[in-house]
């Protein structure tokens, strides 16, 4: 009995599809965005919540900061607070995340230059038109 016969051809499929290196690098991404996620929270939370607890007279967490409706049990409540600690974890994250591409985009450009061939980049088409040019420019 041949057992590749048993086997599905979605499985080959999904094989190939999954092996892919943009899935690959989607997967580290995600798992290392997780892992940034926790040290800007930290950030946040830790460094820069406090100095900014100065500035609100002490209020570490924006996140509690709130307005009731009214006085009743049953009052709405906005919570707007929280909504200022997500707007601010969001910038801070995207700053990061701005700076980090950059940083990265930064070393592949000197990464690119040094790889790059020193020798004349001009293909022999652009070599020739050259000559005939410089060569009519003589004759004219």
């Amino acid at each position: 009995m041949n057992i590749t016969k048993l086997k599905p051809a979605w499985i080959d499929e999904f094989k190939a599809f999954a092996l892919k290196g943009n899935v690959m690098d989607m997967a580290v991404g995600v798992i290392i965005g997780g892992a940034f996620g926790k040290i800007v929270t930290s950030l946040v939370g830790d460094i820069i919540m406090p100095l900014v607890s100065v500035l609100t007279g002490g209020t570490k967490d924006l996140a509690g900061l709130a307005w009731k409706i009214s006085d009743t049990e049953d009052a709405a409540v906005v919570k707007y607070g929280a909504f200022c600690q997500t707007v601010l974890d969001f910038l801070i994250i995207s700053l990061s995340i701005f700076f980090a591409i950059k940083l990265l985009c930064s070393f592949r450009a000197k990464q690119k230059e040094e790889e790059a061939p020193e020798a004349d980049t001009a293909s022999e088409d652009i070599l020739l038109l050259r000559e005939i040019r410089d060569a009519l420019k003589k004759g004219e």
